[in-house]
């Protein structure tokens, strides 16, 4: 297949690059600067436009673009950063798609499991309902951008979760623990959804071809807790795990403390295991433990 990605030079993307490209996909990508090779077309999401080439060549469109939600503060304005860089890009996509004489076969967009918000106790499936706070109202509003794709192309927002890999959420997190800094936060008994990069990226992989559509969960079949996400990594690194951040420190952090660390998600993948999708790892130890061997 040909698979155009937009954000494919960063933390999971360039993950999924190589795994598509293994498969003998050709992949092309969106750049925001002037295009150097002959597989970038140009797009500017904050003006709505892209190069109608890329989407008329495409058998397949994935859209991995936004600002990061692991820088902190979120001020007023980057707060608007991360909505706009999602819902713009998006839009852009489905709008190009909408006018292509030869549109793709399927668009798969991102999405996050920060839809469902803090719901302790509850086991959180695709039809579960909307949660609170900023980040779900961003996911819904983003969502919203990807379903505007007109038939007959397939359109899947996948919700990840917290992915396990060399980048995104572990980048502070991995030189902290290798200090012996190692933290819980709040109680640490919040659920916090995973997904190893290489399920994420084979997921999506997966979902090119699947005849999935709508909404599909993408975290790890094992509930993991946050205590034990962190605790797991400074266990792989054999280093202390002794603090914790309380819960009003964290709360100082703002709707970033709360939507990032505090809120309990209990997600379930059952679309895509019911797809029969097999994980490589089906627990966050085995992901942990693989990502500091490949330190």
């Amino acid at each position: 297949m040909r698979i155009l990605i937009a954000g494919a030079s960063g933390f999971i993307g360039t993950e999924l690059t190589r795994q598509l490209q293994a498969d003998g996909h050709t992949v092309t990508t969106l750049v925001r600067s002037a295009p150097r090779h002959s597989n970038e077309y140009l797009w500017m999401p904050s003006e709505l436009t892209v190069d109608p080439r890329a989407i008329d060549g495409a058998d397949a469109v994935i859209n991995l673009a936004g600002v990061s939600t692991g820088r902190i503060p979120w001020t007023t304005k980057y707060k608007r950063q991360i909505l706009y860089s999602r819902v713009n890009g998006t839009q852009t996509i489905a709008e190009a798609i909408a006018r292509s004489a030869t549109p793709p076969a399927v668009f798969l967009n991102g999405s996050a499991v920060g839809y469902y918000g803090d719901q302790p106790g509850a086991v959180l499936t695709e039809t579960s309902q909307k949660g609170e706070g900023f980040l779900s109202d961003v996911v819904e509003a983003w969502e919203h951008a990807a379903r505007l794709t007109p038939a007959p192309t397939r359109v899947v927002v996948f919700r990840t979760g917290l992915v396990v890999g060399k980048g995104g959420a572990f980048t502070p997190l991995i030189p902290l623990t290798m200090a012996g800094l190692a933290a819980s936060f709040g109680s640490g008994e919040q659920n916090w959804p995973w997904i190893s990069l290489y399920d994420e990226a084979a997921a999506i992989r997966h979902l090119l071809v699947s005849s999935l559509d709508g909404v599909v969960n993408l975290a790890g079949p094992t509930p993991a807790t946050s205590r034990e996400i962190t605790d797991g990594l400074a266990d792989a690194m054999h280093r202390w795990h002794k603090f914790t951040v309380p819960e009003f420190a964290v709360n100082a952090l703002g709707d970033a403390g709360n939507d990032l660390l505090l809120s309990s998600e209990n997600v379930s993948p059952q679309r895509l295991l019911d797809d029969g999708f097999q994980f490589r790892h089906e627990t966050a130890e085995a992901a942990l433990r693989e990502l500091v061997q490949s330190l």
